[in-house]
């Protein structure tokens, strides 16, 4: 933990210019301990962890997509180093010391300690028996309406953070303050129980007191903020994740009742640059064009490789290739196909994620946010969470209606196999490259067992043998890659970096690896 302790919270926060007279408390001394002086100064360092939500993007769905069933490394006959290393993952052979693994455990840790130090400074500690947050006295200066806003936010941040970490790594070191280095490294790994149990105490907290003004009600400068529904919205996503059904119905039922949140009338609308933060998003991480420094790089990640400017101005580098098989899932009526994937000369190898993609004017600085939570989620974890009934099948014949496909009926439903079918197909098509189908691969494992992770990822590779796995350079056979896939390799390995620097424990390593 060494290297996770070391990175400094304030790279992320804009500090005031210099003035020329001397300044009797230099900016050089400032530290997380007296930068926090009232609601301002908490604001401006949440504005930073905000921002740091971006760096895991880089490498999430390098480490969800990839892995999952929805898309390939675009270049199989490729001998580069980086094109190997996206082969590694996709089939599911990673080494210990792989970048994007390491790289996105970093950024996620990064980013905690932001949040941590802000809601140390606000005197909000964890406490782990009673699996709650408490709230003490605080010296800042700040109204109790402020502390409760800035903290919810600050709360739900983390637990995202948690989230990811626990279902891409398992059990992860749990670090709910500030510590320093010598205290990091005798920090081990905690058990996903505890983990979990952690995330659900920050979700709680945020759900309890963030605010809960319905969508049109919202001010627009607040649309791109943490509220009390997409908290309720992600501790519904963890109860279901812990097959804790019943705990996430009400959560979800609150939100379709009282959010003033809904579905957009075309799939399209939910993805375009000119209605951002419309009614479907519940939570994004936002991006903003115009040569700030604040734009997004997947437009001309995820462009076709070679397509010069008919894609996107200047290229694409080809990664997060749709899948064939993917392209071939979708009904000819389902409107959503031709918005989530374009095609660029030949159809089967020329696949891109069309939805993720805006015109720049500049390399690597689009428009486009990354939409984390949005509305259709909470329709269809209702439906996952309420089983084979005809008010499950209602709530996803929402999603069905607006793609162009005729209802489901409880005719053509008439098992919890088929139900269970149609619910996973309907969330794959729906959220298409937006880094939710691993982890509803993951889930369904325990959620709805007729859909098992190992026999998913299997399948794809029998489906897309011919036409990619085989022109790998010295191809293994379809057995062999087959064989890769196992419940051990469902995680990925705890970053070697973090186990060979720590001088005071034995940090376990994940089986298999």
């Amino acid at each position: 933990m060494k290297n996770i302790v070391n990175l400094l919270i304030l790279s992320s926060i804009f500090l005031a210019s210099c003035e020329k007279n001397i300044d009797l408390y230099p900016q050089s001394n400032i530290t997380t301990e007296n930068f926090y002086q009232n609601a301002n100064d908490i604001q401006t360092a949440l504005n930073g962890s905000y921002n740091a939500l971006r760096a895991p993007l880089l490498e999430e769905w390098k480490l969800t997509e990839l892995r999952s069933d929805n898309t390939i490394m675009y270049s199989s006959a490729s001998k580069s180093a980086p094109n190997r290393d996206l082969s590694d993952l996709d089939l599911f052979i990673p080494s210990t010391s792989h970048s994007a693994i390491y790289n996105y455990w970093i950024a996620n840790y990064f980013n905690i300690r932001n949040v941590n130090n802000i809601l140390n400074s606000l005197n909000i500690n964890y406490d782990p028996t009673a699996g709650k947050l408490n709230v003490a006295t605080s010296t800042l200066t700040i109204t109790d309406a402020q502390k409760k806003a800035l903290s919810s936010e600050a709360a739900f941040i983390r637990a995202y953070h948690y989230f990811n970490l626990v279902r891409l790594y398992g059990g992860v070191m749990l670090i709910d303050e500030p510590v320093d280095p010598f205290e990091a490294i005798k920090i081990n790994r905690s058990s996903t129980d505890d983990i979990y149990k952690f995330i659900i105490a920050n979700l709680t907290y945020a759900a309890e007191n963030g605010s809960s003004l319905k969508y049109a009600s919202i001010p627009p400068a607040s649309l791109g903020k943490v509220n009390a529904w997409s908290a309720k919205a992600l501790l519904a996503k963890v109860y279901l994740t812990l097959n804790r059904k019943a705990d996430a119905i009400p959560l979800l039922n609150d939100i379709i009742a009282n959010s003033g949140y809904g579905l957009v009338s075309t799939y399209a609308d939910v993805f375009s640059i000119t209605n951002e933060m419309n009614k479907e998003v519940m939570f994004a991480i936002r991006y903003k064009a115009g040569g700030i420094g604040q734009g997004s790089p997947f437009p001309n990640l995820f462009a076709p490789e070679l397509s010069g400017v008919a894609v996107i101005n200047g290229d694409g580098s080809g990664q997060n290739a749709p899948c064939a098989e993917l392209n071939s899932a979708y009904n000819v009526l389902d409107n959503r196909n031709a918005v989530s994937i374009g095609v660029y000369g030949k159809a089967l190898n020329n696949l891109y994620p069309k939805k993720m993609i805006s015109q720049v004017s500049l390399l690597g600085d689009a428009e486009n946010d990354w939409i984390v939570i949005r509305y259709a989620d909470v329709l269809l974890m209702l439906a996952e969470a309420q089983g084979n009934s005809a008010a499950s099948l209602a709530l996803i014949n929402q999603t069905r209606a607006r793609a162009g496909l005729p209802a489901l009926t409880a005719t053509a439903v008439n098992t919890t196999a088929i139900f269970e079918k149609e619910l996973a197909n309907e969330r794959r098509l729906e959220f298409t490259f937006e880094n939710m189908r691993w982890f509803d691969i993951l889930r369904y494992n325990t959620t709805m067992p007729s859909q098992n992770a190992v026999a998913t990822i299997k399948a794809n590779f029998s489906a897309m043998w011919t036409i990619h796995y085989s022109k790998y350079p010295t191809p293994p056979s379809l057995a062999t890659i087959q064989g890769y896939v196992t419940d051990n390799k469902l995680l990925l390995p705890i970053p070697q970096r973090e186990i060979d620097n720590n001088t005071k424990l034995v940090i376990p390593q994940n089986p298999g690896y």
